[in-house]
């Protein structure tokens, strides 16, 4: 067997027939089906990529659809873009078509808040492009704690986590921002005889945020006060024994990962340009901020949901990164935390959640802090009691 079909073996995407749904489920979803055909997908092993040629309905080929074999992601960076497309289908000019975009100012999206209940994948897919100012959010754990045991593998973990960035990414608008809380995981050995692994879940984020067009920006370490981190375990035969090759330090840490939807425009842009120049004034950050990329700040907790982080570092991340009435979305919502600070700072939100019982405790506390929201729910029956407390009066 060559070398080439070996790598095959691990391709998520390893046929004409699954490469060829992928491009028409795409085309499905810029709603261009029924004006353009697909042409026969070719592999592209030097690259690990699929190419899927499109073709107008009279025969002629107007661009392409790249998808990634790995991971079967559509590469944005090297398919087609829709406008393109569009333009082709109908003979306009390309590039005065681009020149006129780049002079435009920064979109205010019109997105209503929004809570679904649903796998964060598919749930982002219901969202327009560019439809959101600021992504927040923690990743569920990989395999850390028994509720999270959900994944095969490691890898299996990282693509559905690619997936999910992926659709952030078309949902972000032009240079707006991705804040990942995140930290390593203890996975913790299954008997004496074994080791216990840590795995330094931070860095393979690093990769797949590159890997989906985002810049690097910020490496903020949070900072938990001493003796937080005791309770894990980690650190306790040191202390016992103090040999050496035993030492584990009691991780106290836990990083706030900044990064940025590729632009070519400049953050200034986004200031200067932006179509309310009230809500930038009122968006001035004031004195007290932090200073370094060490924040200190007192964990969470919760006796439903084992892994909560604190209101204060959301309300941080949505001071620094959006402006008054941006949209924050989270896309694993938790217990709402993210949702509360948006509503305490003046910001639209959106978020997911797959479990019932963080959908009951979100509903909880948008009732606790308005009682005037328009709210788009998605896949969450809503009685008349509650619509009561949780729609304006006026709109219902």
């Amino acid at each position: 067997m060559s070398y080439k079909r070996n790598k095959r073996l691990n391709y998520r995407v390893s046929t004409v027939d699954e490469a060829r749904d992928i491009c028409n489920g795409y085309l499905e979803h810029i709603m261009l089906s029924n004006a353009i055909q697909t042409g026969l997908p070719e592999i592209d092993d030097r690259y690990d990529i699929w190419r899927v040629p499109l073709k107008s309905q009279s025969g002629e080929r107007i661009g392409e659809i790249v998808i990634d074999a790995l991971t079967s992601l559509i590469d944005d960076s090297k398919t087609t873009t829709k406008e393109i497309l569009e333009n082709r289908l109908l003979g306009r000019n390309d590039k005065s078509q681009t020149k006129s975009s780049k002079t435009g100012e920064p979109k205010i999206s019109t997105l209503r808040n929004t809570i679904g209940k649903g796998d964060s994948e598919e749930l982002l897919k219901e969202l327009p492009n560019e439809s959101i100012d600021l992504v927040f959010t923690s990743p569920p754990y990989y395999n850390a704690k028994p509720e999270y045991a959900e994944y095969l593998s490691y890898e299996e973990y990282l693509l559905k986590m690619q997936r999910i960035i992926h659709e952030c990414g078309r949902v972000l608008n032009e240079g707006r921002f991705f804040v990942l809380n995140v930290s390593p995981v203890l996975v913790r050995r299954a008997s004496r005889s074994e080791a216990s692994k840590r795995i330094a879940v931070p860095f393979d984020f690093h990769r797949l945020f590159v890997e989906e067009g985002f810049e690097f920006v910020d490496d903020i370490i949070w900072v938990k006060p001493e003796g937080a981190g005791w309770a894990t375990g980690r650190g306790r035969r040191f202390s016992a024994d103090r040999n050496p090759l035993q030492y584990k330090p009691v991780p106290v840490t836990e990083y706030v990962l900044v990064y940025r939807k590729k632009t070519d425009k400049l953050i200034d842009w986004l200031i200067r340009k932006h179509p309310n120049q009230q809500a930038v004034s009122e968006s001035k950050i004031a004195d007290g901020y932090e200073v370094t990329n060490i924040w200190k700040i007192t964990p969470a907790h919760n006796k439903i949901h084992p892994a909560v982080f604190p209101q204060e570092l959301a309300e941080k991340v949505i001071t620094y990164y959006s402006f008054k009435n941006d949209v924050v979305l989270d896309p694993f919502g938790g217990t709402g935390t993210t949702i509360k600070a948006a509503i305490k700072l003046g910001r639209r939100f959106a978020t997911f959640e797959l479990e019932q019982k963080y959908i009951d405790l979100i509903k909880e506390s948008v009732v606790d802090m308005s009682d005037s929201l328009d709210i788009n729910w998605i896949n969450i029956p809503v009685t008349d009691g509650e619509k009561s407390n949780l729609f304006n009066q006026m709109e219902i």
